[in-house]
């Protein structure tokens, strides 16, 4: 079988011979509530085909939230997506959800998705460190690096990175203007010929090489 010269298949369930650990998630999920997008792996040394299992908590399909996931994502093992189905209502005296236990405790007018934070969306080119935990309807920006153990309940910027419990972004990996650059060129969007023909300005950190190759 020829080799490739433009890098891996992303419909390929497990890229790397020899490690069946690591699995590109747009091959191994399929679910009509969650996208995920090329080349996004998955590193669990149980292996990465029960991601929605292991990974994606408390995703209801009455809640009508998604969990989409850009290109090029790295995830480590245990991290946790916590979806709008764990919150329980505030409305009341009581944060029991009676209801769900029927017999005599219904309730025909609950508004499940009430109070729903929305879609947990997580860019391109994005870092998920061991056992971090997305909290509902947060937005990880393009770029950013969540620290291991994280517990991320607000929004995360461009190329931050986010550490502690609660998440802060305790730094920017680059200056502003190489941050509007990269989301300029956003090559994670290219083309993989494009992009293995760049893998060097990449890799190397050359901006402007880079940014010659998109105009």
């Amino acid at each position: 079988m020829p080799v490739s010269k433009n890098g891996p298949n992303p419909n390929n369930p497990y890229p790397m011979p020899g490690a069946p650990q690591v699995g590109f998630l747009k091959a191994l999920v399929d679910h009509p509530m969650i996208e995920i997008g090329d080349y996004t792996y998955y590193d669990d040394p149980a292996g990465p085909a029960h991601f929605v299992e292991r990974c994606v908590r408390y995703h209801f399909a009455h809640m009508n939230d998604r969990l989409i996931i850009g290109r090029f994502c790295a995830i480590a093992s245990g991290v946790q997506f916590i979806m709008n189905g764990a919150n329980h209502a505030l409305g009341g005296l009581s944060t029991y959800p009676f209801a769900i236990f029927a017999e005599g405790w219904e309730d025909p007018d609950a508004d499940w998705a009430k109070g729903a934070r929305g879609d947990t969306i997580i860019g391109n080119d994005v870092w998920i460190g061991t056992d971090a935990v997305i909290l509902p309807g947060v937005t990880v920006g393009d770029g950013a690096i969540i620290g291991a153990k994280a517990v991320v309940a607000s929004d995360v910027p461009a190329f931050a990175v986010a550490a502690g419990n609660p998440a802060r972004a305790v730094k920017r990996r680059f200056d502003e203007a190489t941050i509007d650059a990269l989301l300029a060129i956003a090559w994670w969007h290219w083309p993989a010929e494009k992009i293995t023909e760049n893998l060097s300005a990449i890799r190397g950190g050359d901006l402007e090489a880079l940014r010659a190759a998109g105009a």
